[in-house]
């Protein structure tokens, strides 16, 4: 059986996050579901791209109330509505709670800061919202993709490619992330 993904979509998601994430982690295996936060309606996102969710969080929580992934794509506006979401403040909770990957990238980790997830944990951020990144982690900054345990962040756009090759690796394995890779002629080409 494949694995799972959520990827929680805002308005004002930043887009490029989003559909890089989504993609790759499907050429790499994943079942993803493109959740929209508020219901299953094209999202407007932060360079006036207009995305389609693959249904609303709602459902694809009634479908499925635990994934093995869920993931927070970035853009200041739809970090801001994840931030204030109390369904994706329980859902990241109790993922992080049952050891399953709680990622997000860009503005995204200041969701993890509204919700209190991934304490005591190494982060990063876009690095505008750094200051919004509280004391009650540690911020890294000079890597594309931070891991600890099961809290994975990065930093913005120009890193989406290497949060979603590490999310393929945490969970698809090494090889397939390197074929995906590979494939995508992220390097050595």
């Amino acid at each position: 059986m494949s694995k799972s993904a959520l990827m929680i979509l805002a308005q004002g998601a930043e887009e490029m996050e989003t559909v890089i994430t989504v993609d790759m982690l499907r050429r790499g295996g994943v079942t993803v579901t493109l959740a929209g936060l508020d219901g299953d309606a094209p999202v407007l996102c932060s360079r006036q791209v207009t995305l389609v969710p693959d249904k609303s969080l709602a459902d694809a929580l009634a479908e499925k109330p635990q994934y093995d992934a869920v993931i927070l794509p970035g853009g200041l506006e739809g970090s801001e509505r994840l931030s204030k979401s109390s369904v994706v403040g329980t859902l990241l909770k109790e993922h992080e709670k049952s050891g399953k990957i709680v990622a997000a990238i860009c503005a995204a980790p200041t969701a993890f800061v509204a919700h209190g997830v991934g304490k005591g944990k190494r982060v990063t951020s876009y690095p505008s919202t750094k200051d919004k990144i509280s004391t009650d982690y540690t911020y890294v900054e000079g890597e594309r993709v931070v891991v600890d345990g099961n809290i994975v962040t990065s930093r913005g756009p120009g890193t989406a490619y290497w949060f979603g090759l590490t999310l393929i690796e945490m969970l698809t394995g090494k090889e397939k992330a390197q074929q995906v890779e590979k494939g995508m002629l992220i390097s050595g080409y």
